[in-house]
């Protein structure tokens, strides 16, 4: 659910068309700013989470991703998710990561290099696991501190956290400590078979778990319509989010990102995204990713009409793969 793409209330209709048309979980993403700058929004997530959770009846609801280091301190994120799960137990997860300089460079937080955000997101971890067992807790870490704190409306369950990763640094820290990886789509199988995949068995290693128990999480980005132009022009506003420049570098302005983004052509658009006239292309990379090792695959659909894509997995996708 780009909650950048659609305001909250067209974002709520399409959560209860998901339902209807058999999705088993939205994972909503969580900006201050967007990727784009023109017709766009930007929601806070978790108020929206709870309104489409009590919207619907079976669905699992989660970010995709959530930054716990900066804007967010880790102990008013343990606090949120354990209120959702209080109140939709078992349907709730929640997904981690070391951010984009566009939700927290705005709010006036420095961007400081990869490994201090890496180190963040990893005491954040321990924070907020501590904090979800309901006892009084006091920390004192390399970047947080927490003094006789207790939630006094903890999470009824275990809420699974999964941490996004598309380097092996961060890949390695979700093995080791998350109950899953999230990932991004590429278009190389090696990236995920020689890189990314051995770092998080490394980190499983290191945690003494065994892989049964993890959760492997891949997005997947399509936009369909049967008309191809309309399909690719309906991704344009995510061009500027195929450059991994604005992953790494201090750069927050929604506007610079657009403007880059009219740099990236149709073809290296298909690259990342599954442009389909039809339901192949689709079923065809969920296959892929299935085949790769991926238990998890959540849709990010940029379509001219979200109904109609929906329609479509109902009827012609989710069939193929319900076993």
């Amino acid at each position: 659910m780009s909650l950048e793409q659609f305001q909250p209330d067209v974002a709520l209709e399409h959560a209860v068309l998901a339902e209807k048309y058999g999705f088993e979980s939205i994972w909503a993403s969580d900006h201050f700013m967007p990727w784009y700058h023109t017709n766009a929004s930007s929601c806070f997530a978790w108020s929206w989470l709870g309104a489409a959770a009590q919207a619907t009846k079976r669905m699992k609801f989660g970010t995709g991703l959530t930054c716990p280091s900066f804007r967010y301190h880790p102990g008013l994120v343990a606090q949120a998710f354990a209120t959702l799960d209080y109140m939709f137990p078992g349907r709730i997860f929640l997904s981690l990561g070391t951010g984009e300089a566009l939700n927290e460079m705005p709010l006036g937080y420095e961007w400081p290099q990869h490994a201090e955000r890496l180190g963040r997101l990893e005491e954040a971890i321990q924070v907020i696991r501590k904090l979800w067992t309901g006892d009084l807790v006091s920390h004192k870490g390399a970047y947080y501190r927490l003094r006789k704190a207790k939630l006094y409306t903890p999470p009824k369950g275990r809420i699974p956290i999964f941490v996004a990763a598309s380097g092996q640094k961060a890949a390695e820290l979700a093995g080791r400590a998350g109950d899953g990886l999230l990932t991004v789509p590429n278009p190389d199988d090696s990236y995920f078979k020689d890189l990314l995949f051995p770092a998080v068995e490394r980190g499983l290693l290191a945690s003494e778990r065994q892989r049964d128990s993890f959760e492997w999480n891949v997005e997947l980005q399509v936009s369909f319509d049967e008309d191809y132009d309309k399909a690719i022009q309906s991704v344009r506003p995510w061009a500027g989010n195929v450059m991994p420049i604005f992953f790494n570098l201090g750069v927050s302005d929604p506007r610079v990102i657009e403007e880059h983004g009219k740099f990236v052509g149709d073809k290296e658009l298909a690259k990342m995204w599954v442009i389909a006239t039809s339901s192949e292309p689709i079923m065809n990379a969920i296959e892929r990713y299935a085949r790769l090792g991926f238990t998890g695959i959540h849709i990010t659909s940029s379509s001219p009409s979200q109904e109609k894509f929906m329609k479509l997995f109902e009827k012609e996708i989710r069939p193929n793969f319900r076993k």
